[in-house]
C-alpha cells in the first residue's frame, strides 16, 4: 500500500515536472516580436482612442507578453495623414485609422469607411466581408504592399455643430466647415468650403473662428474634444456616416513574418474591437445627448426631409462625377451599389419603423 502511495505520488510529480517542461518548451517557441503602432486617435478619445489600447492588450494577453505591440499617441512617429507611406515603407510597422484618411491617395478608399446615406453596421459588413468591400480594399493596398483588418466600428454620427441654427441651406454658403470623407465632397456643391483636420486641431480652429462649423463623430466623442462650449446647435441625423470603420493597417513583410499562430491572433482580436467598440458606442451616446442638452444647453436639431433629399441629390452628383474621372472610384462604386441593391429585396422586406402605434 505504501509502495503504491510512492509510486502514484512519483508518477504525479513527473507529471507535473513533464507539464511544466512544455509549458517552457511552448513559450521559448513563441517568438518576441516588438510592433510600433501610430494612431490617428488620441488613447483618451472615446471609443476611437481606447479600442486600440484594448487590442495591443489583448494581442499581449493571448501571447503571454511575447507580441507586443506600442501604441503611440497621434504624431508621434508619423503625422496621420502620412501613417500609409510610413506603413507601406517599413518606418512604422502598422496603423490605426480610418482607410478615408487616405482618400489623398485614393478617393475610393473613402468607401472602407463610410458613405454618404450608406448602410447600416448589419448589411456594411455584409458587403465587405462576404461581398467584394474588403476584396476591392486589398487590392488597393498590396500595391503598396500593406494589408488590414477592420478593427473598430461606430454607428452614426452627428451631421454636424453650428454657432447658429440654420433655418435653410442656402444659410451655408461660403461656411468653412471641417468635414470627412465622400461627406465633404457633397457639402462642397452646396457651397461650403470644407477641411480635413486631425481630432486634436478642431476646437481650436472652431474655437477662434478658423472654421465655422464642424463634423467629427458622435456625441460621446464631440464632447470630449469640447465642440459644444462653441456651438450650440448640434444637427441630426448623420447622413454622411451612418457606419464608420476604422482598420488595423499592417506592413505586409511585417505581418507576413509573423507566425501563423500570431497572424491569426491579430485578425480575432481585430474582430473582437469590432464588435466591442460597436457596441459600447451605441450604448453610451443617449445619455451623452442629455447631458448636453440639459446641463449645457446644446439645441439638438433634425434636417428637414427636404434637407436630406438636397443632402441625397449632391451625393448622387458626387457619385456619377468622381467615377467618371476615376476608374478605382467607379469600380468600388459600381460594386457597392450592385451590392446594395441586391440586398434591398432583403432589406426593405425587415425594414421596421420606430412605431406602428398611434
Amino acid at each position: 500500500m505504501i509502495a503504491n502511495s510512492k509510486l502514484r505520488c512519483t508518477t504525479a510529480a513527473v507529471a507535473v515536472a513533464a507539464g511544466f517542461a512544455f509549458a517552457g518548451i511552448a513559450q521559448a517557441q513563441q517568438p518576441k516580436v516588438s510592433w510600433k503602432l501610430q494612431s490617428a486617435f488620441p488613447s483618451g478619445l472615446t471609443h476611437l482612442g481606447p479600442s486600440a489600447v484594448r487590442l495591443t492588450k489583448d494581442v499581449s494577453d493571448m501571447t503571454d507578453g511575447n507580441f507586443d505591440i506600442k501604441f503611440y499617441e497621434p504624431g508621434a512617429l508619423v503625422p496621420a495623414l502620412e501613417c500609409f507611406d510610413a506603413a507601406s515603407k517599413g518606418s512604422v510597422d502598422a496603423c490605426w485609422a480610418p482607410a478615408g484618411n487616405y482618400a489623398g491617395k485614393y478617393m475610393a478608399l473613402s468607401f472602407f469607411t463610410s458613405v454618404p446615406f450608406g448602410p447600416g453596421f448589419g448589411e456594411f459588413m455584409a458587403w465587405k466581408k462576404f461581398g467584394n468591400g474588403d476584396k476591392l480594399r486589398d487590392e488597393i493596398y498590396a500595391k503598396h504592399g500593406l494589408v488590414a483588418f477592420d478593427a473598430l466600428a461606430i454607428g452614426p454620427e452627428t451631421s454636424g455643430w453650428f454657432r447658429k441654427e440654420i433655418k435653410s441651406l442656402e444659410q451655408m454658403k461660403g461656411f468653412k466647415m471641417r468635414f470627412f470623407g465622400l461627406g465633404a465632397k457633397v457639402m462642397q456643391k452646396l457651397g461650403v468650403s470644407t477641411q480635413m483636420l486631425a481630432a486634436a486641431d478642431i476646437f481650436p480652429a472652431l474655437e477662434r473662428g478658423v472654421i465655422d462649423a464642424t463634423e467629427f463623430s458622435m456625441p460621446a466623442m464631440d464632447m470630449k474634444l469640447g465642440f459644444h462650449q462653441v456651438a450650440k446647435f448640434n444637427y441630426f441625423p448623420g447622413w454622411h456616416q451612418q457606419t464608420s470603420v476604422t482598420e488595423l493597417m499592417v506592413n505586409k513583410k511585417i505581418f507576413d513574418a509573423l507566425p501563423k499562430s500570431y497572424k491569426r491572433i491579430i485578425e480575432v482580436a481585430a474582430g473582437h474591437q469590432l464588435a466591442y467598440t460597436y457596441a459600447e458606442s451605441e450604448a453610451t451616446q443617449f445619455g451623452v445627448m442629455a447631458e448636453m442638452r440639459d446641463k449645457h444647453k446644446v439645441k439638438i436639431k433634425r434636417w428637414k426631409d427636404s434637407e436630406l433629399a438636397v443632402y441625397e441629390k449632391a451625393w448622387l452628383e458626387v457619385l456619377v462625377e468622381e467615377s467618371a474621372k476615376d476608374p478605382v472610384f467607379k469600380r468600388v462604386a459600381d460594386d457597392y451599389l450592385a451590392f446594395r441593391k441586391a440586398y434591398n429585396v432583403w432589406g426593405s422586406a425587415q425594414a421596421l419603423k420606430p412605431t406602428y402605434l398611434k
